[in-house]
């Protein structure tokens, strides 16, 4: 019998028919049941020894279905009445009434998932399931952390850890639950937030994780709710977390936050004085080099300076670029923007990033500038203008603002270099910074 994640769902017509063609009535009865058919990659645990699996994904991923999958495919035997991997199940939401309307009596919860004959039973009364094999499961909630010391299990399904209030408490009075049999075991299925709880777990050696965004099961999601929700935040960080399923950790002493940036966002450009493209140019140009930062910016400088306003309108930066593509990329940023000048950091290329430009477009506005200070020292007085709320993004800057988010007074947290936050910041440093110093600046008077 062919088998695989999501065969069914991924096979074409033809081979359907002759699968389904090939099963007798009995099978054909049963293959609603078999999960292992209909899910997709996320949703079945990996293979291997693992104490934890950690099934993280945006909003209506799939990841109630696979816990409760999971849940079934520890207390099930071969037989209604054979015994399971699993004898006792801690179930362990944010409060009793989610577990029960979401991981018990939820359109993917555990009854819902369960064959008429393998179907546990509903005790209210004790706050648990019961299935016909004899298998149990309790139910818990993360706002009492305490009515965890006694009980003991072999297994445990937790949801929406990131979300609960007392997690850390939670989660170590159920770590010390799990003590039975000869390898208890747990599967954690949440939307990714920053938090202790949850960095910690996905750290620990013994974790494995499973990822999906929501995209990933639109099949069985309504089309209008994606067109929605992509439209609303797709490009945000909200939208990275709960569309995407991406842990955005807040880095400390981070210069901008995610938050703030999806405050400063646009669907409109004003009007603009002027534009520029700022280029940040890789020391070398082949596959295993730096990116090239190219992002292009435009302001509002009419009046005085503190009436100035940014709009940062695109990144188009390359990765592992040879000079003339990057080159290139520029120029054309230049044209689809009709932008007054291109700006370019010297210090590594020199006079050979203006011979670049120039090969391109001989007659291009250009400004070669050099670094004197440091990176950081250089993107102060642009953060500055963001805590004003002086600048303002259109949607779809996520790589620029992952590497932004990642910049503190430190130094930069995140991997190679942040081109692009230094392109943004000699394009705003042109636009607005040096305007602003010239504007205030007093002018010499002569006798």
């Amino acid at each position: 019998m062919k088998s695989g994640a999501g065969w069914l769902a991924s096979a074409t017509q033809s081979e359907v028919d002759e699968f389904l063609g090939g099963l007798s009535d009995n099978a054909l009865l049963s293959l609603p049941w078999m999960f292992e058919f209909w899910a997709l990659p996320h949703q079945l645990p990996p293979e291997g020894a693992w104490k934890t699996w950690v099934i993280m994904g945006g909003r209506g991923a799939g990841k109630t279905r696979a816990g409760a999958e999971w849940v079934r495919a520890q207390v099930e035997g071969a037989l209604p009445g054979d015994a399971g991997e699993a004898r006792r199940v801690a179930l362990v939401g944010e409060t009793v009434d989610q577990v029960r309307e979401v991981m018990i009596f939820g359109e993917s919860g555990i009854l819902a998932c369960s064959p008429p004959d393998r179907r546990p039973e509903w005790q209210a009364g004790r706050k648990q399931l019961v299935w016909p094999n004899g298998a149990v499961a309790q139910v818990f909630s993360a706002h009492d952390p305490d009515s965890l010391r006694g009980p003991q299990f072999d297994a445990a399904w937790v949801d929406e850890l990131a979300k609960w209030k007392k997690g850390q408490e939670t989660w170590d009075q159920l770590q010390f639950a799990l003590r039975l049999g000869d390898n208890p075991r747990q599967v954690v299925t949440t939307t990714p937030q920053n938090v202790g709880v949850l960095k910690a777990v996905l750290k620990n050696p013994s974790t494995v994780k499973t990822h999906a965004p929501t995209a990933a099961n639109r099949a069985y999601l309504a089309a209008s709710f994606l067109e929605e929700v992509e439209a609303r935040y797709a490009g945000t960080a909200q939208g990275q977390q709960e569309l995407e399923g991406v842990l955005l950790e807040a880095v400390e002493g981070a210069m901008w936050t995610g938050a703030q940036l999806d405050g400063l966002r646009v669907a409109e450009v004003p009007h603009l004085s002027r534009i520029v493209v700022a280029v940040d140019p890789p020391v070398t140009g082949h596959k295993g080099s730096d990116e090239c930062g190219i992002v292009v910016v435009g302001a509002f400088t009419e009046g005085p300076p503190q009436d100035w306003r940014v709009v940062v309108l695109e990144d188009c930066s390359v990765t592992g670029a040879s000079p003339d593509v990057w080159a290139r990329a520029a120029i054309a940023a230049m044209d689809r923007h009709k932008a007054d000048r291109l700006v370019a950091e010297v210090n590594q290329g020199g006079d050979l990033v203006e011979r670049m430009i120039r090969q391109i477009d001989p007659l291009v506005a250009y400004r070669g500038v050099r670094a004197s200070r440091g990176k950081m020292v250089r993107a102060e007085p642009v953060a500055a203008l963001y805590e004003q709320g002086r600048v303002a993004h259109v949607p779809g800057l996520r790589k620029l603002e992952e590497q932004m988010c990642q910049m503190t007074q430190g130094g930069y947290m995140g991997k190679g270099s942040p081109d692009r936050v230094d392109a943004l910041v000699w394009g705003v440093t042109d636009l607005v910074v040096e305007p602003s110093e010239k504007y205030r600046r007093p002018q010499m008077r002569t006798l």
